[in-house]
Formats: C-alpha cells, sequence, structure tokens
C-alpha cells in the first residue's frame, strides 16, 4: 500500500502535502515526493526513504504552488529508489501523477506505449499512467475525457491524483478498490488515502465509489461517474478529531493503540449488551429470521483481520452447530467455492479498502450470499457494497502492527456469534467465553470491577481488591516435592506452581480449612482459577 495527498487552494499547497503524508507515513517507508504547480510548470521533489529525507530536500525551497499531489511509497513494481519514487511525470513534463494500488495489466501497456514513442524512466507499473494520460490527452484534449479513456484500459486497483499545467487550478482523481477520501472547506478542497490526513482541515468528507472520478478546484469538487456524468454525492462527517489519531505521549503509535484497548472494545460494545443476557445487534436485524434458514457461513478476510476470523468462526460453529469455514480472502477468490443463497460470508477489514476481500465480498454477492461486513472506517468500500455493516469502534489505527482494532474485531465476531446462538435459541449452559484485552494478572490494576458468570449465574461482582480479600480465606500455600506434586495436582485446584530447588511453591484453593497456611497473596489468575478451574482438565497447569 502507499498513502497520497492532493490540495487545489487559495493558499499554498505544500503544508498540507507534508502533514498528510506524516499521518500516511505508516502507508509506505520507501520514498516520498511531491509535485506543486508554480505557473506554467510542475515542480517535483522526492527522495528515497523516510518523509524526513523530503523535508530535507525541501527545507531550502521557495514551494508557492496552490495545487499539488504528495505521495508516501510502499514498494510493490520496482526497488525503492529515487527514479521509481512517486510522483511519475509525462515526457513533455505537463502532467504528473500518484498512484496507490496495482495495474496488473501494465506490460502489456508498457510495449503498446513504448511503440508509441514514450520513453520509461522507473520499474513501476504506475509510470504506465501517466503515459496514458499524455496520450490520450492529445487524442481528446481535455484530461477529463482523457482520464475517462485510461481508467477504461487499466486493469487492477488504483487510487489517482493528477495534476498538469494544462489546467492549473484542478486535481483529477479516480479510484478502483484503493482507499480515498475528499474533503472540501471555503478555500480548499483535499483529498488522501486515510481520513487522519485530511482531518486537521475538516471533517466532513466525500467517497468515491469504484470507477467514479473527481475533480478538485480550490473550494469546489464536481463528480462524474466514469462515462462523464455529473453525479451527487452525500456528504459524511467523521465523529472523531485527528487528536485520536496523535500518540498522546507515548513513545509509539503502538504502544498508545496497546493501552487503547479497553476503552475501544469498551465502545465496540457499548449498546450492545442489554442488561446482562441479551445481545442486542440492530444492524443485522433484517436477516433475524433468515439465519435459521443458512446451512453454512464463512469467514473471510486478509491478514491481522483473518486471524479475528478463526476466533469467530469457532464460537459461531460451536453456539450455533452451524458448518463454519474460515478463508484467506485471496484463496477464497481463487478457489470456486462451493456456496449460495444458503451461505452467510462474514467479511472483516479493519480500514474496509483491502483490495482481496473486496474482490471476495463481490464474488459472494454475485453467487447470492448474505454478506456482512465488520469494518472499522466508516463509510468505507466493504460497508458500502456488503448487505450488512457492523462497526467496531476502535478509532484510527496508525500503527501497521494490528493491536485495538484485532481485539474489537474479536470481541465484535464473538457478540455476533452469541447474539446468532439467542435466535437459534440454543445457547449452551455448559460453555464460557472470557474476553479480556490484557493477561488476567493485569486486571487488579486496570479494571474497576469484575463480574463472573457460570451456566448463566452470577457468581460474583466486585472490584479486583474485594475479590482477593473475600476470597483469600479458601487460598493456601505449601511446598511440595516433585514426587508429590501430580497428588496435589488431581487432588485440588492449583494455581500456581513454582519450582524451589528441586521441591515446588504451590498455590493452591480449597473450600475444606486445611491444615496448610493460608497464601499471603493471591491475584486474579487465582480467583479465576477459584470459579472456573473445575470446568478445565488439570493438564492445563504447568
Amino acid at each position: 500500500m502507499c498513502g497520497i495527498t492532493a490540495i487545489s487552494a487559495n493558499k499554498e499547497a505544500l503544508p498540507f502535502l507534508l502533514q498528510g503524508l506524516e499521518k500516511l507515513e505508516y502507508r509506505g517507508y520507501d520514498s516520498a515526493g511531491i509535485t506543486t504547480i508554480e505557473g506554467n510548470h510542475l515542480f517535483t521533489k522526492k527522495a528515497k526513504g523516510r518523509l524526513q529525507n523530503l523535508k530535507d530536500l525541501l527545507k531550502d525551497e521557495n514551494v508557492l504552488g496552490h495545487v499539488g499531489i504528495g505521495h508516501t511509497r510502499w514498494a510493490t513494481h520496482g526497488i525503492p529508489s529515487n527514479l521509481n519514487s512517486h510522483p511519475h511525470t509525462n515526457n513533455d513534463e505537463t502532467i504528473s501523477l500518484v498512484h496507490n494500488g496495482i495495474i496488473e495489466n501494465y506490460r502489456e501497456l508498457k510495449e503498446i506505449l513504448i511503440l508509441q514513442g514514450y520513453q520509461f524512466h522507473s520499474e513501476t507499473d504506475s509510470e504506465v499512467v501517466v503515459h496514458m494520460m499524455d496520450y490520450y490527452y492529445k487524442k481528446e484534449k481535455d484530461l477529463q475525457k482523457a482520464l475517462e479513456r485510461v481508467i477504461t484500459r487499466i486493469e487492477g486497483s488504483y487510487a489517482l491524483c493528477i495534476v498538469s499545467t494544462i489546467e492549473p487550478d484542478k486535481v483529477f482523481i479516480a479510484k478502483k478498490d484503493s482507499p480515498l477520501v475528499i474533503g472540501k472547506t471555503a478555500d480548499a478542497s483535499v483529498a488522501a488515502s486515510d481520513i487522519p490526513a485530511i482531518l486537521d482541515y475538516t471533517k466532513d468528507v466525500y467517497f468515491l465509489e469504484d470507477y467514479e472520478i473527481a475533480i478538485l478546484n480550490k473550494g469546489n469538487v464536481s463528480f462524474f461517474d466514469q462515462y462523464g456524468n455529473p453525479i451527487e454525492k452525500e456528504i459524511t462527517t467523521i465523529p472523531y478529531d485527528n487528536e485520536a489519531a496523535q500518540k498522546g505521549g507515548y513513545d509509539t503509535f503502538m504502544l498508545k493503540e496497546i493501552h487503547e484497548q479497553p476503552y475501544a472494545i469498551a465502545e465496540t460494545l457499548r449498546g450492545r449488551v442489554e442488561g446482562t443476557d441479551r445481545i442486542v445487534l440492530p444492524e443485522l436485524d433484517a436477516i433475524h429470521d433468515k439465519f435459521k434458514t443458512f446451512n453454512k457461513a464463512y469467514f473471510v478476510a486478509c491478514g491481522t483481520a483473518y486471524h479475528a476470523c478463526l476466533s469467530g468462526a469457532n464460537i459461531l460453529e460451536r453456539l450455533t452447530g452451524i458448518p463454519t469455514f474460515t478463508q484467506v480472502a485471496s484463496e477464497f477468490r481463487y478457489c470456486d467455492p462451493i456456496v449460495d443463497e444458503k451461505t452467510m460470508c462474514v467479511f472483516v477489514s479493519q480500514s474496509g479498502e483491502t483490495a482481496d476481500t473486496m474482490a471476495a465480498l463481490r464474488l459472494a454477492k454475485e453467487k447470492g450470499c448474505t454478506t456482512i461486513a465488520v469494518a472499522n472506517v466508516l463509510g468505507s468500500s466493504i460497508s458500502r457494497e456488503a448487505d450488512h455493516t457492523i462497526y467496531t469502534c476502535a478509532g484510527p489505527e496508525i500503527a501497521v502492527a494490528s493491536t485495538k482494532a484485532y481485539t474489537s474485531q474479536v470481541v465484535l465476531l464473538n457478540i455476533m456469534a452469541l447474539y446468532f446462538a439467542e435466535i437459534l435459541g440454543n445457547l449452551s449452559k455448559d460453555k464460557i467465553i472470557i474476553i479480556s484485552t490484557h493477561i488476567i494478572q493485569d486486571m487488579d490494576h486496570l479494571a474497576k470491577s469484575l463480574i463472573f458468570f457460570k451456566n448463566g449465574q452470577l457468581l460474583d461482582f466486585k472490584s479486583p481488591q474485594e475479590l482477593i480479600l473475600s476470597l483469600k480465606q479458601f487460598f493456601y500455600e505449601t511446598i511440595v516435592s516433585k514426587k508429590d506434586l501430580q497428588k496435589y495436582i488431581e487432588t485440588y485446584h492449583v494455581s500456581s506452581i513454582v519450582p524451589i530447588n528441586d521441591d515446588y511453591k504451590i498455590k493452591f484453593f480449597s473450600h475444606k480449612d486445611e491444615l496448610f497456611p493460608h497464601c499471603k497473596e493471591i491475584n486474579l489468575e487465582d480467583i479465576y482459577l477459584y470459579y472456573y478451574g473445575d470446568v478445565y482438565d488439570k493438564r492445563w497447569i504447568i
């Protein structure tokens, strides 16, 4: 993936381009570059490596253009280098382009363009597009019509932002299967790959559908279908601000997002648990009765979201008895899955823009499946194309390694499984589902209160400290030999085993008045075993 920014404004473009790229750098560290239009020529600077290298190149430059595009690259075609960096320009240096995605037929198109006399300077698939823009402009004498012709020829995924000295006040935009969001203020129109890049400017945004075209012109945005017909777009107001996407005092975004997990999960659960025993998912009420007709379910995703699916699919099958399968989105597309109108397909994507997941969703819809999207980004492509959408509420996730988005997905998929189990009336009373953002030992200083349920009955509801004090009398400790250890494991619920030379110091609980001394210290792991130890095989204790 790559990150792109674009602006047409009544003020200098460079500050927006660079601050947007800062927020998008997680999408690519291989290179960065910008193009602005200054008078009747293109000003382009790009640098291999981190965004800071580009900033260093620009610090002594007086960049005055009001229209521009920016790019941060994660290399796919062509090694990281200055030549392969975006933006790319045509041979006449009148058109400049940034691209996120993959042009699958670029080799074929490149051969055609070379025969037409075009010279290529990079190894990228993206350079093909800028030369095609040039080729069709010389035929059509109109940049919008040239772009319309281009998107009929290129295959694959793309988000394109194009500027030209031919129409110097405008940015031409098109997308297919790659994320792009557009915003507008009184004196500027902006675009970027992800919402945080534009939130400092506006919270009112537009989302392009595939094959649609947008033209930014200072404070105006025009939208067209692929044939050039004007269309109307609705504004979506983003419910969070950019502060939510900043580090907030943490050294890294990842550390920040790890610590945001409890809040993200609480927000994801908000309004979805009624009382203590009922799951509420109004987003799925439309298929409340239809669910009883499903004879199979698929959970489909890529990367981290796929691992969340492994949990959700397992719980759904165990609670409902419906055969449930998990598949990587790219494999789902090409394995010709046996699915039909009696199949429920759940597609999970944090961004809602994952290309393979989107393609799998479209295949499932073609085959008549009921499709459910689980996404984190409001207005994302997957949410617009699925039959039904459930949002996690993790907020923006900047770190590449997923944390809060993943745990929110796991929680929501488990909640969904419980919802469908309730519909079928077969919630099993001998199953326990435990969802936690942290290891049990950490909950004593993170949680204000804990609730313990077993077999549908409320066992306890206290603060961690109160639980420990009230149950301390049931916990004992002693030192046993290696020979006697197994006997204690079989007799008691042992919560801790610590080697001491050739012996073991153990903690265990008992409802009898034992001769052993009471534990000086117990923790929530001990409490957990006190309530649920009898449903676990002793072999889990090591």
